[in-house]
């Protein structure tokens, strides 16, 4: 099977989400991203926003209305209206 056959793939459950997330880190200064949550998961969430340098294995602080602490970039996905980013809580 393939990541876009139409079957779920994820290993959690996921519920949707709203409110705004902050994610930054060094590179080397301190860059910050701010966004929405799309949706969450007992290990991760997904944010909407409009930066395209954030990089698969990519370590991040992040803060939303759910929870705050490290993540780890797992994908991005470019779209018309911005980005979609896929993250594992740490």
């Amino acid at each position: 099977m393939t990541p876009h056959d139409g079957v779920e793939h994820r290993r959690e459950p996921r519920r949707a989400a709203s409110g705004g997330v902050r994610v930054w880190f060094e590179n080397p200064q301190h860059f910050e991203i701010k966004g929405n949550l799309v949706d969450i998961s007992a290990h991760g969430f997904r944010m909407s926003h409009r930066c395209t340098s954030l990089q698969a294995g990519q370590t991040v602080e992040f803060a939303h209305v759910e929870a705050a602490g490290r993540a780890r970039v797992v994908w991005n996905r470019i779209l018309d209206v911005g980005v979609e980013t896929g993250f594992l809580v740490l």
